[in-house]
């Protein structure tokens, strides 16, 4: 009975889901495109990283595999690029196949280490598979990256075209619209999949391995194997994100996969509590939407500046009243006092120039040519009482 309402608030949150493509605009659309595929990046990560105990940054290397594999194995090979032009499903079984290979492959390290020291040697993997990406441009595209094939099934695209229009109670389901149904169900069977896991002998398994590798030893668990299979489920769902990306985009560049891409996924997972798949989801909507909606709306937020203008704003022009701090509406609004009129100067305007005159010892003031220049300081020479002959100097102020 305790898991009652957790099954009915999920279902109640995916009818939700269900729903929000036929009042959304496409903004919304593409930001939920980026949740999604994130959220199923956080929650391979938090079942390697919670679960298990094993501190990974490299998880945006075998996001970045799982993409490119995508892109390479669908797309259609040009005078530029290769391509195999694989159906879309089996690129995208392909890109989760070769990134948990991948993992496999560094499994023998991630055995051995553990910590900080594990940490560092999967940050290494960033830089190399970055490097690889880069340089490997009959595969990848190099540094411009390549473009990436829409999803189809039967002959049925997730794109604007086959069919090239579909309508829906009246709602035109575009590109957006169709991807945005093709990414709830890939990250409800994730999340699913990820929670059998969790509460299954597996999941077990692994928490014993990250309270106390010899008690988990000394229970019979295969302290290495338990660190294997989690290093590979959470390479394939890295694998399966960054393929999910790369159709969000339409495009796959190195750039989109680089080392702060591992930091937003681990800042995920702590947001929403080490091993919790549900709080995997939650960090990935906080962390992936709230800067899309920061630029979006920065010009109708407060104490916000503009896209490109790296968070600082020109000052405006001498004698004018554009600033936020002398405009009547952030007046009333700050300090609760009614709008003044029109062509007066507001409440909380800055004080005149001759207000903040600086003092006439000030030395950024200018002196007029008729006023009398301030007391300048001499060295003068005391004497000891009683002794005979100058013993010390001290700089003394004689005003004259």
């Amino acid at each position: 009975m305790s898991d009652l309402p957790r099954r009915i608030s999920g279902l109640v949150l995916l009818l939700v889901a269900l729903a929000l493509p036929l009042v959304m605009s496409d903004f919304w659309l593409q930001t939920g495109l980026f949740v999604m595929a994130t959220a199923i990046g956080a929650v391979g990560l938090t079942l390697l990283v919670g679960v298990a105990g094993q501190l990974s940054l490299g998880h945006a290397a075998f996001a970045a595999i799982g993409a490119y594999v995508f892109a390479w194995s669908t797309g259609e090979s040009t005078t530029s690029v290769s391509g195999l032009g694989l159906p879309p499903v089996l690129g995208l079984v392909l890109a989760a196949v070769v990134s948990a290979g991948v993992g496999a492959a560094f499994s023998p390290i991630a055995g051995r280490l553990r910590g900080i020291y594990l940490g560092l040697a999967t940050l290494g993997l960033v830089f190399v598979v970055r490097h690889l990406l880069v340089n490997l441009d009959q595969w990848t595209g190099g540094f411009v990256g390549r473009s990436v094939e829409p999803f189809a099934v039967l002959g049925f695209s997730f794109s604007n075209r086959d069919p090239d229009y579909l309508a829906i109670a009246g709602v035109e389901f575009s590109g957006l619209h169709r991807l945005w149904y093709l990414f709830l169900l890939l990250a409800v069977v994730a999340i699913w999949l990820a929670s059998n896991l969790r509460a299954g002998r597996t999941g077990r398994a692994w928490a014993n391995v990250r309270d106390s590798e010899t008690a988990a030893a000394a229970m019979g668990i295969g302290v290495a194997g338990a660190k294997r299979s989690a290093f590979v489920v959470s390479s394939a769902y890295a694998g399966v994100a960054g393929a999910m990306l790369a159709l969000a985009y339409g495009r796959v560049a190195p750039d989109v996969f680089s080392l702060t891409a591992s930091v937003d996924f681990l800042v995920m997972i702590v947001l929403g509590g080490l091993g919790s798949v549900a709080g995997a989801v939650v960090g990935a909507v906080f962390v992936t939407s709230l800067p899309l909606v920061l630029a979006q709306y920065s010009s109708a937020l407060p104490f916000l500046a503009a896209p490109g203008s790296g968070g600082l704003d020109p000052p405006p022009p001498p004698g004018s009243s554009t600033g936020w701090r002398s405009s009547p509406s952030w007046c009333s609004s700050a300090a609760g006092w009614p709008v003044p009129p029109a062509g007066s100067v507001p409440a909380c305007a800055p004080p005149p120039p001759s207000a903040s005159r600086p003092s006439p010892n000030h030395p950024g003031r200018r002196r007029p040519p008729d006023e009398a220049p301030p007391p300048r300081r001499r060295h003068a020479v005391r004497r000891r009482p009683g002794a005979g002959g100058v013993q010390h100097h001290r700089p003394v102020v004689v005003l004259r």
